[in-house]
């Protein structure tokens, strides 16, 4: 919080999401799935603050609803790709030797595959829920967190004090645990916050595209996609989704930004 605006911005924006989660799990304004013929494509009022789509349901419910879905993809997939990924990065960076190699080529052959593109042939593979998506994303996104993590964890392996630590009688363990990753935390913050949001933008994608969480269940993605026939004459469909969206990926980089300086020892110093 003593960070500036940036930090205060960011921290209300994810309490405001962590709001609407847990008031989005209890009660919603109308049932998000509920189709109501006499409401159709009905413009924002009172009674509808983000109006209805083309079935008659409340467009700010199923956002509400896409909101807990959505960013429950978002963050399983992080926490899938950061913790596997900074365990192979320190091991890789740390232990060298063949491991490294075998680590490092597996990920370069990964990496040669477009995210986007790895993602659609593994949600193919394993289908369209929720649990597939994850799988798919963390896969996607795994090369890349083992290489930021080796990245950091090349420099800290020579620092003076990881040497102490080995004249001291520390096994590798220890050191890896007890110096590597707390050092590390710095850029695995910024990954993991960067690597939130672009989590949500695929997840969005995949949604548009057809392939992600089927209907009728909401996610921002497919909103947006199931909104784009009816753009000219019903411009609002776009807008809640869209609103989401872009104020989730605000506060998630600003919190970020936040937390890699309280995190980083240098900073604290």
């Amino acid at each position: 919080m003593r960070r500036g605006v940036g930090a205060w911005l960011g921290s209300a924006i994810l309490v405001m999401l962590a709001g609407v989660l847990l008031l989005g799990a209890f009660w919603t304004p109308y049932d998000p799935l509920a189709i109501d013929l006499g409401h159709v494509l009905a413009a924002p009022d009172a009674r509808h603050w983000f109006g209805t789509d083309e079935f008659g349901r409340d467009v700010a419910s199923r956002a509400m609803l896409g909101a807990r879905i959505s960013l429950t993809i978002a963050f399983e997939t992080t926490c899938l790709a950061i913790v596997l990924g900074s365990a192979l990065g320190v091991l890789s960076g740390f232990v060298r030797g063949w491991l490294d190699r075998i680590i490092m080529t597996i990920a370069d052959a990964v990496l040669a595959f477009p995210a986007m593109l790895l993602a659609l042939a593994l949600v193919a593979v394993f289908g369209g829920s929720g649990q597939a998506i994850v799988l798919a994303l963390g896969i996607a996104y795994l090369p890349a967190t083992v290489r930021v993590v080796r990245a950091a964890v090349l420099s800290i392996r020579e620092k003076e004090y990881v040497e102490a630590a080995r004249v001291a009688g520390d096994g590798p363990l220890r050191i890896m645990l007890r110096h590597v990753l707390p050092n590390a935390l710095g850029p695995i913050v910024i990954l993991s916050t960067s690597l939130f949001g672009w989590v949500i933008l695929y997840e969005s994608a995949l949604s548009f595209l057809g392939v992600g969480v089927p209907p009728p269940a909401p996610t921002w993605g497919n909103m947006l996609s199931s909104a784009r026939p009816y753009l000219e004459i019903a411009s609002w469909l776009s807008l809640a989704p869209g609103l989401c969206i872009v104020i989730t990926l605000l506060g998630v980089n600003l919190a970020g930004d936040a937390l890699r300086d309280h995190f980083d020892p240098g900073e604290r110093r």
